[in-house]
């Protein structure tokens, strides 16, 4: 069964959309070559990623290896922390399955105000300390 596999590259000291201009013949020409069945590449605003399918694993692990690969890989704008290689098609491609809907927080319930107790003037929201008279002492 055919298999899709991933190259993405990040933004770094240069935007990746002039790698993909630089390296993309290269790399499109090798997978070809190397019996590769679909191709793509997709822009993003962070990056450029390369998706290819090949027919079984050993014709992926063939381009990987192949020299149009490895010198494309090793001119990225940041070919340490920028390149991420992995099975499967990359980008937002999401779940299989839909996620379901999680429940609000808190039931979705609101507080209720606290009644506050009635005084003789209406509402008294503290009550009203005992009065005292201070006297001087002569």
């Amino acid at each position: 069964m055919a298999q899709w596999f991933s190259i993405e590259v990040l933004d770094g000291g240069y935007a990746a959309a002039g790698w993909a201009d630089a390296f993309g013949d290269s790399l499109v020409t090798e997978a070809l070559s190397g019996g590769a069945l679909d191709w793509g590449f997709h822009p993003h605003s962070w990056g450029t990623i390369f998706e290819v399918q090949f027919a079984d694993e050993a014709a992926w692990e063939r381009f990987r290896a192949s020299i149009a690969a490895l010198r494309a890989l090793d001119a990225a704008p940041d070919p340490l922390t920028g390149v991420i290689i992995y099975k499967g098609r990359g980008g937002d491609t999401g779940g299989r399955i839909p996620r379901r809907g999680r429940p609000l927080t808190g039931s979705g319930a609101a507080a209720l105000p606290i009644p506050l107790p009635t005084g003789v003037e209406g509402w008294a929201v503290f009550p009203e300390s005992p009065r005292r008279l201070l006297g001087l002492n002569a």
